[in-house]
């Protein structure tokens, strides 16, 4: 009893840890959406008094709203608002649902896992031939760490949700209106 109730608490800590460093990592993407939008603003402004843009802009915001759509995938399947099809699981079951939170999540981990493979070779191509952005040289590997980072999170984010489906399933479970 000592024993599960240890093991309850050590995954309570781990749950409360995963789910601060997914929110943050989702803050930091809103806040680097703020950052190309103000961005954005200042290159149409400059274009119109001053007859031209911010040099590279297009680069920025293509690189940065890359990595920010990344980064808020982490916080949708934690949240459960990725994709769903609530007109299949609006009048099922408490186990029905948990059946299908748990296979989301299972298809949202093999997906990240399979995406931050594929990423991860396509960062190691654009470091070996150190290709770069044609306006301001950036080199185009940049934008691959967070990213990857995104989908390690993702990987985690499954990871809790498959736990909270398995704990929504279990016999004797009270009924509750929400798995999130």
């Amino acid at each position: 009893m000592a024993a599960a109730n240890l093991e309850k608490q050590g995954w309570a800590r781990f749950d409360n840890l995963a789910r601060r460093i997914i929110e943050g990592w989702a803050l930091l993407g809103g806040a680097l959406l703020v950052i190309i939008a103000l961005m954005n603003t200042w290159s149409i402004i400059s274009l119109a008094v001053l007859g031209f843009p911010v040099p590279g802009d297009f680069e920025l915001v293509q690189m940065g709203v890359a990595v920010v759509a990344f980064s808020f995938l982490p916080y949708c399947q934690l949240k459960g608002a990725n994709v769903t099809a609530d007109i299949f699981s609006a009048g099922a079951s408490r186990i029905t649902v948990a059946v299908f939170t748990l296979l989301a999540a299972l298809v949202a981990a093999s997906f990240s896992v399979l995406l931050l493979w594929r990423m991860s070779d396509g960062m190691v191509s654009y470091l070996r031939y150190r290709e770069v952005t044609i306006i301001l040289n950036i080199p185009q590997w940049i934008a691959f760490p967070p990213i990857l980072a995104s989908l390690a999170l993702l990987v985690l984010a499954a990871g809790v949700t498959l736990h909270e489906a398995i704990m929504e399933m279990r016999p004797g479970k009270p009924a509750s209106p929400d798995l999130n």
